[in-house]
Protein backbone atom coordinates (compact mmCIF):
# COMPACT_ATOMS: atom_id res chain seq x y z
CA UNK A 1 0.00 0.00 0.00
CA UNK A 2 2.86 2.41 0.83
CA UNK A 3 4.25 2.33 -2.68
CA UNK A 4 0.94 3.22 -4.28
CA UNK A 5 -0.51 5.91 -2.06
CA UNK A 6 -0.13 9.56 -3.02
CA UNK A 7 2.08 12.23 -1.63
CA UNK A 8 0.45 15.66 -1.52
CA UNK A 9 2.78 18.51 -0.87
CA UNK A 10 2.10 20.74 1.12
CA UNK A 11 3.65 20.60 0.98
CA UNK A 12 17.87 40.86 -2.12
CA UNK A 13 20.19 44.85 -2.66
CA UNK A 14 23.88 45.08 -2.12
CA UNK A 15 25.32 44.99 1.39
CA UNK A 16 25.32 41.72 3.33
CA UNK A 17 24.61 41.28 7.00
CA UNK A 18 26.49 38.80 9.13
CA UNK A 19 23.41 37.38 10.74
CA UNK A 20 19.74 36.83 10.10
CA UNK A 21 17.98 39.04 12.64
CA UNK A 22 14.33 40.00 12.33
CA UNK A 23 13.18 42.97 14.34
CA UNK A 24 9.74 42.88 15.92
CA UNK A 25 8.45 45.29 13.29
CA UNK A 26 9.72 43.00 10.51
CA UNK A 27 7.69 40.10 11.87
CA UNK A 28 4.57 42.22 11.36
CA UNK A 29 5.41 43.71 7.95
CA UNK A 30 7.17 40.65 6.50
CA UNK A 31 6.74 36.90 6.17
CA UNK A 32 10.23 35.81 5.09
CA UNK A 33 9.91 32.02 4.99
CA UNK A 34 7.53 29.09 5.02
CA UNK A 35 5.04 29.63 7.90
CA UNK A 36 6.62 32.98 8.78
CA UNK A 37 9.79 34.15 10.47
CA UNK A 38 9.49 31.60 13.29
CA UNK A 39 7.84 28.74 11.32
CA UNK A 40 4.82 28.73 13.67
CA UNK A 41 2.16 29.93 11.21
CA UNK A 42 0.92 32.46 13.79
CA UNK A 43 0.61 36.08 12.65
CA UNK A 44 0.49 39.19 14.81
CA UNK A 45 -3.03 40.58 15.14
CA UNK A 46 -3.76 43.47 12.80
CA UNK A 47 -7.03 45.39 12.38
CA UNK A 48 -6.90 44.93 8.59
CA UNK A 49 -6.59 41.14 8.64
CA UNK A 50 -9.88 39.69 7.40
CA UNK A 51 -11.98 37.01 9.06
CA UNK A 52 -14.42 36.71 6.17
CA UNK A 53 -13.83 36.88 2.41
CA UNK A 54 -14.80 35.42 -0.95
CA UNK A 55 -13.40 35.54 -4.47
CA UNK A 56 -14.76 39.10 -4.72
CA UNK A 57 -15.18 40.50 -1.19
CA UNK A 58 -12.33 41.78 0.98
CA UNK A 59 -10.02 41.30 -2.02
CA UNK A 60 -7.38 44.03 -2.31
CA UNK A 61 -6.12 42.41 -5.52
CA UNK A 62 -5.67 39.07 -7.26
CA UNK A 63 -3.06 38.17 -9.83
CA UNK A 64 -2.97 35.20 -12.18
CA UNK A 65 0.17 33.05 -11.98
CA UNK A 66 1.33 31.06 -15.00
CA UNK A 67 2.44 27.46 -14.56
CA UNK A 68 2.10 25.43 -11.41
CA UNK A 69 3.80 25.84 -8.06
CA UNK A 70 2.85 24.76 -4.57
CA UNK A 71 5.55 26.89 -2.97
CA UNK A 72 4.17 29.43 -0.51
CA UNK A 73 4.49 33.14 -1.20
CA UNK A 74 6.86 35.06 1.05
CA UNK A 75 6.84 38.79 1.82
CA UNK A 76 9.49 41.37 2.57
CA UNK A 77 8.06 44.82 3.25
CA UNK A 78 6.27 45.79 0.00
CA UNK A 79 7.40 42.84 -2.13
CA UNK A 80 5.87 39.39 -2.61
CA UNK A 81 8.00 36.54 -3.96
CA UNK A 82 6.96 33.17 -5.32
CA UNK A 83 8.20 30.47 -7.67
CA UNK A 84 6.49 28.59 -10.48
CA UNK A 85 7.27 26.02 -13.17
CA UNK A 86 5.72 26.60 -16.60
CA UNK A 87 5.25 23.59 -18.85
CA UNK A 88 5.48 24.29 -22.60
CA UNK A 89 3.37 21.17 -23.10
CA UNK A 90 0.30 19.95 -21.26
CA UNK A 91 0.34 19.36 -17.50
CA UNK A 92 -1.88 16.56 -16.24
CA UNK A 93 -4.61 17.92 -14.00
CA UNK A 94 -4.52 16.54 -10.45
CA UNK A 95 -7.48 15.11 -8.63
CA UNK A 96 -8.17 16.37 -5.13
CA UNK A 97 -7.88 14.28 -1.99
CA UNK A 98 -5.93 11.15 -1.10
CA UNK A 99 -5.98 8.39 -3.68
CA UNK A 100 -3.95 5.66 -5.38
CA UNK A 101 -2.37 5.85 -8.80
CA UNK A 102 -1.06 9.40 -8.92
CA UNK A 103 2.60 8.46 -9.28
CA UNK A 104 4.17 8.79 -12.73
CA UNK A 105 7.31 6.86 -13.62
CA UNK A 106 8.53 8.95 -16.54
CA UNK A 107 9.36 12.66 -16.59
CA UNK A 108 7.54 14.87 -19.08
CA UNK A 109 9.24 15.32 -22.45
CA UNK A 110 8.27 18.98 -22.81
CA UNK A 111 10.45 21.93 -21.84
CA UNK A 112 9.75 23.64 -18.51
CA UNK A 113 10.67 27.15 -17.41
CA UNK A 114 11.26 27.72 -13.70
CA UNK A 115 10.65 31.32 -12.60
CA UNK A 116 11.05 33.52 -9.55
CA UNK A 117 8.38 36.25 -9.56
CA UNK A 118 8.19 39.50 -7.58
CA UNK A 119 4.84 41.25 -7.08
CA UNK A 120 3.99 44.56 -5.48
CA UNK A 121 2.30 43.86 -2.14
CA UNK A 122 0.00 46.88 -2.42
CA UNK A 123 -1.22 46.42 -5.99
CA UNK A 124 -0.36 42.87 -7.09
CA UNK A 125 1.39 44.23 -10.18
CA UNK A 126 4.46 42.33 -11.31
CA UNK A 127 7.68 44.16 -10.55
CA UNK A 128 9.95 41.60 -12.17
CA UNK A 129 10.36 37.95 -13.03
CA UNK A 130 13.50 35.93 -13.58
CA UNK A 131 14.09 32.59 -15.25
CA UNK A 132 15.84 30.28 -12.80
CA UNK A 133 16.23 27.37 -15.20
CA UNK A 134 14.94 26.19 -18.54
CA UNK A 135 14.89 22.60 -19.76
CA UNK A 136 13.20 19.21 -19.65
CA UNK A 137 12.71 17.89 -16.09
CA UNK A 138 15.18 15.16 -15.21
CA UNK A 139 12.85 13.31 -12.85
CA UNK A 140 9.12 12.52 -12.70
CA UNK A 141 6.71 13.76 -10.05
CA UNK A 142 3.36 12.80 -8.58
CA UNK A 143 0.49 14.49 -10.42
CA UNK A 144 -0.45 16.41 -7.25
CA UNK A 145 3.07 17.71 -6.72
CA UNK A 146 4.67 20.52 -8.72
CA UNK A 147 8.17 21.24 -9.99
CA UNK A 148 8.14 24.38 -7.81
CA UNK A 149 7.04 23.15 -4.36
CA UNK A 150 9.94 24.54 -2.30
CA UNK A 151 9.25 27.91 -0.66
CA UNK A 152 11.92 30.64 -1.07
CA UNK A 153 13.43 32.41 1.94
CA UNK A 154 14.79 35.95 2.40
CA UNK A 155 17.15 37.68 4.80
CA UNK A 156 15.69 41.07 3.86
CA UNK A 157 18.48 41.77 1.37
CA UNK A 158 18.44 38.72 -0.88
CA UNK A 159 16.00 36.03 -2.01
CA UNK A 160 17.13 32.40 -1.94
CA UNK A 161 15.13 30.12 -4.21
CA UNK A 162 15.68 26.37 -4.19
CA UNK A 163 14.29 23.98 -6.79
CA UNK A 164 14.86 20.34 -5.87
CA UNK A 165 16.81 18.34 -8.47
CA UNK A 166 17.50 21.60 -10.37
CA UNK A 167 19.41 24.22 -8.39
CA UNK A 168 19.83 26.88 -5.69
CA UNK A 169 19.65 30.57 -6.64
CA UNK A 170 20.35 33.90 -4.94
CA UNK A 171 18.85 37.18 -6.22
CA UNK A 172 18.82 40.72 -4.94
CA UNK A 173 15.50 42.30 -4.02
CA UNK A 174 15.74 44.15 -7.34
CA UNK A 175 16.05 40.88 -9.28
CA UNK A 176 19.81 40.84 -9.93
CA UNK A 177 21.40 37.37 -9.95
CA UNK A 178 24.09 37.14 -7.26
CA UNK A 179 24.97 33.44 -7.57
CA UNK A 180 23.54 30.09 -8.54
CA UNK A 181 24.38 26.45 -8.02
CA UNK A 182 23.18 23.56 -10.14
CA UNK A 183 22.01 20.46 -8.26
CA UNK A 184 22.28 16.90 -9.57
CA UNK A 185 18.98 15.08 -10.01
CA UNK A 186 18.44 12.18 -7.61
CA UNK A 187 15.67 9.58 -7.49
CA UNK A 188 12.78 10.19 -5.09
CA UNK A 189 10.66 7.42 -3.59
CA UNK A 190 7.98 6.33 -6.05
CA UNK A 191 8.89 9.30 -8.29
CA UNK A 192 6.84 11.68 -6.16
CA UNK A 193 9.09 14.72 -6.62
CA UNK A 194 10.65 17.11 -4.10
CA UNK A 195 9.27 19.63 -1.58
CA UNK A 196 11.62 20.41 1.37
CA UNK A 197 12.35 24.15 1.52
CA UNK A 198 15.67 25.75 2.52
CA UNK A 199 16.08 27.45 5.89
CA UNK A 200 18.22 30.45 6.76
CA UNK A 201 20.20 31.26 9.89
CA UNK A 202 22.76 34.04 10.20
CA UNK A 203 25.00 33.80 7.10
CA UNK A 204 24.19 30.20 6.21
CA UNK A 205 21.55 28.48 4.17
CA UNK A 206 20.66 24.90 5.11
CA UNK A 207 19.25 22.44 2.58
CA UNK A 208 18.09 18.89 3.27
CA UNK A 209 18.09 16.54 0.28
CA UNK A 210 16.63 13.22 1.40
CA UNK A 211 16.40 10.94 -1.63
CA UNK A 212 16.78 7.28 -2.54
CA UNK A 213 20.53 7.75 -2.79
CA UNK A 214 23.09 10.05 -1.14
CA UNK A 215 20.80 11.86 1.30
CA UNK A 216 22.51 14.94 2.76
CA UNK A 217 22.24 18.02 4.94
CA UNK A 218 24.30 20.86 3.47
CA UNK A 219 25.28 24.32 4.73
CA UNK A 220 25.92 27.01 2.11
CA UNK A 221 27.50 30.45 2.50
CA UNK A 222 24.81 33.03 1.73
CA UNK A 223 27.36 35.48 0.27
CA UNK A 224 28.90 33.15 -2.29
CA UNK A 225 26.81 29.99 -2.47
CA UNK A 226 29.91 27.98 -1.59
CA UNK A 227 29.40 24.79 0.38
CA UNK A 228 30.58 25.19 3.99
CA UNK A 229 29.94 21.60 5.04
CA UNK A 230 27.86 18.59 4.11
CA UNK A 231 26.94 15.57 6.19
CA UNK A 232 25.59 12.29 4.82
CA UNK A 233 22.27 10.97 6.08
CA UNK A 234 20.98 7.41 6.09
CA UNK A 235 17.43 8.59 5.35
CA UNK A 236 15.44 7.61 2.34
CA UNK A 237 13.15 10.14 0.70
CA UNK A 238 11.47 12.75 2.89
CA UNK A 239 9.66 15.99 2.22
CA UNK A 240 9.96 17.86 5.53
CA UNK A 241 11.53 21.30 5.72
CA UNK A 242 14.18 21.48 8.48
CA UNK A 243 14.01 23.94 11.36
CA UNK A 244 16.69 26.00 13.11
CA UNK A 245 15.82 25.82 16.82
CA UNK A 246 17.29 28.61 18.93
CA UNK A 247 16.51 27.38 22.42
CA UNK A 248 17.71 28.29 25.90
CA UNK A 249 20.77 26.02 25.65
CA UNK A 250 21.98 26.19 22.06
CA UNK A 251 21.06 26.58 18.39
CA UNK A 252 20.45 23.39 16.43
CA UNK A 253 19.23 22.22 13.03
CA UNK A 254 16.29 19.82 13.36
CA UNK A 255 15.73 17.44 10.45
CA UNK A 256 12.63 15.23 10.56
CA UNK A 257 12.99 11.88 8.83
CA UNK A 258 11.11 8.65 8.41
CA UNK A 259 13.93 6.56 9.83
CA UNK A 260 15.22 8.95 12.49
CA UNK A 261 14.49 12.50 13.60
CA UNK A 262 17.92 14.05 13.97
CA UNK A 263 19.35 17.28 15.31
CA UNK A 264 22.73 18.75 14.37
CA UNK A 265 24.81 21.62 15.69
CA UNK A 266 25.76 24.50 13.40
CA UNK A 267 28.88 22.63 12.27
CA UNK A 268 26.93 19.56 11.19
CA UNK A 269 27.75 17.39 14.21
CA UNK A 270 24.94 15.09 15.34
CA UNK A 271 23.50 16.13 18.71
CA UNK A 272 20.71 13.60 19.17
CA UNK A 273 18.31 11.37 17.31
CA UNK A 274 15.10 9.48 17.94
CA UNK A 275 13.08 6.83 16.18
CA UNK A 276 9.38 6.15 16.18
CA UNK A 277 8.25 8.33 13.27
CA UNK A 278 5.81 7.11 10.65
CA UNK A 279 7.08 5.89 7.29
CA UNK A 280 6.57 9.23 5.49
CA UNK A 281 7.52 12.59 6.96
CA UNK A 282 6.25 15.92 5.57
CA UNK A 283 5.42 18.38 8.37
CA UNK A 284 7.74 21.21 9.44
CA UNK A 285 9.01 21.40 13.06
CA UNK A 286 8.59 24.55 15.15
CA UNK A 287 8.91 25.59 18.79
CA UNK A 288 6.81 27.20 21.52
CA UNK A 289 6.95 27.24 25.34
CA UNK A 290 10.58 26.10 25.15
CA UNK A 291 9.51 22.85 23.45
CA UNK A 292 10.17 21.55 19.95
CA UNK A 293 7.17 20.05 18.15
CA UNK A 294 7.89 17.38 15.53
CA UNK A 295 5.16 15.33 13.84
CA UNK A 296 4.93 12.47 11.38
CA UNK A 297 1.58 11.01 10.33
CA UNK A 298 1.45 8.87 7.19
CA UNK A 299 -2.21 7.94 6.85
CA UNK A 300 -1.75 4.16 6.52
CA UNK A 301 0.61 3.80 9.49
CA UNK A 302 -0.38 2.98 13.05
CA UNK A 303 2.43 5.25 14.28
CA UNK A 304 1.47 8.91 13.85
CA UNK A 305 3.43 10.61 16.63
CA UNK A 306 3.49 14.17 17.87
CA UNK A 307 6.69 14.69 19.88
CA UNK A 308 7.26 17.63 22.24
CA UNK A 309 11.02 17.68 22.83
CA UNK A 310 12.94 19.49 25.55
CA UNK A 311 16.22 21.34 24.85
CA UNK A 312 19.56 19.70 25.57
CA UNK A 313 19.09 16.16 24.29
CA UNK A 314 22.12 14.00 23.55
CA UNK A 315 22.57 10.64 21.86
CA UNK A 316 19.58 8.40 21.28
CA UNK A 317 16.54 9.93 23.03
CA UNK A 318 13.97 7.49 21.60
CA UNK A 319 11.00 6.42 23.69
CA UNK A 320 10.68 2.78 24.63
CA UNK A 321 7.64 0.84 23.44
CA UNK A 322 5.34 1.87 26.31
CA UNK A 323 6.75 5.32 27.10
CA UNK A 324 5.14 8.63 26.21
CA UNK A 325 7.83 10.76 27.88
CA UNK A 326 11.41 10.58 29.10
CA UNK A 327 14.18 12.98 30.17
CA UNK A 328 14.33 14.57 26.71
CA UNK A 329 10.74 14.19 25.48
CA UNK A 330 8.16 16.14 27.48
CA UNK A 331 5.23 14.28 25.92
CA UNK A 332 4.19 12.22 22.95
CA UNK A 333 0.81 11.53 21.39
CA UNK A 334 1.66 8.36 19.44
CA UNK A 335 -1.35 8.29 17.09
CA UNK A 336 -2.37 11.93 16.69
CA UNK A 337 -0.28 13.52 13.90
CA UNK A 338 -1.67 14.66 10.54
CA UNK A 339 -0.10 13.54 7.27
CA UNK A 340 0.43 16.66 5.13
CA UNK A 341 -0.52 19.68 7.30
CA UNK A 342 1.81 20.91 10.02
CA UNK A 343 0.19 21.34 13.43
CA UNK A 344 -0.13 24.79 15.00
CA UNK A 345 0.25 26.05 18.58
CA UNK A 346 -1.89 29.08 19.37
CA UNK A 347 -2.38 30.23 22.93
CA UNK A 348 -2.07 27.19 25.19
CA UNK A 349 -3.32 24.72 22.61
CA UNK A 350 -1.93 22.60 19.80
CA UNK A 351 -4.34 22.07 16.91
CA UNK A 352 -4.15 19.16 14.47
CA UNK A 353 -5.71 19.60 11.04
CA UNK A 354 -6.16 16.24 9.34
CA UNK A 355 -6.07 15.65 5.59
CA UNK A 356 -9.55 14.08 5.60
CA UNK A 357 -11.25 17.13 7.13
CA UNK A 358 -11.05 16.88 10.92
CA UNK A 359 -9.61 19.13 13.63
CA UNK A 360 -8.40 18.02 17.08
CA UNK A 361 -6.95 19.98 19.99
CA UNK A 362 -4.34 19.16 22.66
CA UNK A 363 -2.76 21.00 25.57
CA UNK A 364 0.51 22.20 24.06
CA UNK A 365 2.43 21.97 27.34
CA UNK A 366 1.21 18.57 28.56
CA UNK A 367 -0.10 16.76 25.48
CA UNK A 368 -3.46 16.06 27.12
CA UNK A 369 -6.39 15.85 24.73
CA UNK A 370 -8.64 18.92 24.91
CA UNK A 371 -11.10 17.79 22.25
CA UNK A 372 -11.02 14.81 19.91
CA UNK A 373 -11.36 14.90 16.12
CA UNK A 374 -14.19 17.20 15.06
CA UNK A 375 -15.45 17.06 11.50
CA UNK A 376 -15.20 20.16 9.32
CA UNK A 377 -18.47 19.90 7.35
CA UNK A 378 -17.81 19.14 3.67
CA UNK A 379 -14.14 19.73 4.37
CA UNK A 380 -13.08 16.95 2.02
CA UNK A 381 -9.29 17.27 1.56
CA UNK A 382 -6.63 19.44 3.25
CA UNK A 383 -2.95 19.78 2.35
CA UNK A 384 -2.10 23.37 3.37
CA UNK A 385 -1.08 23.98 6.96
CA UNK A 386 -3.37 26.06 9.21
CA UNK A 387 -2.59 29.60 10.32
CA UNK A 388 -3.83 31.80 13.16
CA UNK A 389 -4.57 35.39 14.20
CA UNK A 390 -7.29 37.35 15.98
CA UNK A 391 -8.21 34.44 18.25
CA UNK A 392 -9.03 32.15 15.33
CA UNK A 393 -7.62 29.14 13.51
CA UNK A 394 -7.87 29.18 9.71
CA UNK A 395 -7.79 26.02 7.56
CA UNK A 396 -8.04 26.16 3.74
CA UNK A 397 -8.95 22.98 1.91
CA UNK A 398 -8.00 21.91 -1.59
CA UNK A 399 -11.25 23.41 -2.93
CA UNK A 400 -10.19 26.89 -1.76
CA UNK A 401 -12.68 26.97 1.12
CA UNK A 402 -11.31 28.32 4.41
CA UNK A 403 -12.83 27.06 7.67
CA UNK A 404 -12.61 29.60 10.49
CA UNK A 405 -12.57 28.05 13.97
CA UNK A 406 -12.70 29.86 17.28
CA UNK A 407 -9.45 29.23 19.16
CA UNK A 408 -9.85 27.75 22.62
CA UNK A 409 -10.80 24.58 24.48
CA UNK A 410 -14.18 24.11 22.77
CA UNK A 411 -14.62 23.37 19.09
CA UNK A 412 -16.65 26.10 17.39
CA UNK A 413 -16.79 26.53 13.63
CA UNK A 414 -17.58 30.21 13.02
CA UNK A 415 -18.00 30.27 9.23
CA UNK A 416 -16.42 29.33 5.91
CA UNK A 417 -14.93 31.52 3.18
CA UNK A 418 -14.99 30.22 -0.41
CA UNK A 419 -12.84 31.37 -3.33
CA UNK A 420 -13.51 30.67 -7.02
CA UNK A 421 -14.43 27.13 -8.08
CA UNK A 422 -11.13 26.63 -9.98
CA UNK A 423 -9.01 27.72 -6.99
CA UNK A 424 -7.38 24.45 -5.95
CA UNK A 425 -5.26 25.31 -2.88
CA UNK A 426 -2.28 23.33 -1.62
CA UNK A 427 0.19 26.10 -0.71
CA UNK A 428 0.28 27.43 2.85
CA UNK A 429 -0.66 31.17 2.96
CA UNK A 430 1.47 34.13 4.02
CA UNK A 431 0.43 37.02 6.28
CA UNK A 432 2.05 40.45 6.45
CA UNK A 433 1.12 44.13 6.89
CA UNK A 434 -2.55 43.38 7.50
CA UNK A 435 -2.79 41.26 4.35
CA UNK A 436 -3.49 37.57 3.87
CA UNK A 437 -1.98 36.01 0.74
CA UNK A 438 -3.57 32.77 -0.46
CA UNK A 439 -2.04 31.07 -3.48
CA UNK A 440 -4.17 28.74 -5.60
CA UNK A 441 -3.38 26.74 -8.71
CA UNK A 442 -4.41 29.66 -10.93
CA UNK A 443 -3.69 32.86 -9.00
CA UNK A 444 -2.68 34.59 -5.79
CA UNK A 445 -5.19 36.57 -3.69
CA UNK A 446 -4.37 39.46 -1.42
CA UNK A 447 -7.16 39.62 1.17
CA UNK A 448 -7.63 42.48 3.60
CA UNK A 449 -10.50 44.07 5.46
CA UNK A 450 -12.11 46.54 3.11
CA UNK A 451 -13.81 49.72 4.40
Amino acid sequence: MLGRTILTIVLLSSAWTCEFVLAETSSVTSWPALRGHDATGVAADHPDLPNQWSAESNVAWKSDVDGRGWSSPIVWQDQVFLTTAINSGETEEPKKGLYFGGDRNEPPKSEHIWKLICLDLQTGEQRWQRILHQGIPATPMHIKNSYASETPVTDGQHIFAYVGNVGLYCYSLEGELVWKKSMPAKPIRHDWGTAASPVLHENRLYVVSDTEEDSTLTAYDTKTGNQIWQVPRTEGSNWATPYVWQNSLRTEIVTPGSDRIRSYDLDGNLLYELGGASSITIATPYSQFGLLYVTSGYVLDKKKPIFAIRPGGSGDISLSAEETSNASIAWCQPKAAPYNPTTIVYGDYLYCLYDQGFLACYNAKTGDEVYSKQRLPNGRAFTSSPWAYDGKIFCVNEDGVTFVIQAGPEFQLLHTNALAEDDMCMATPAIADGKLLIRSAERIYCLTQQP
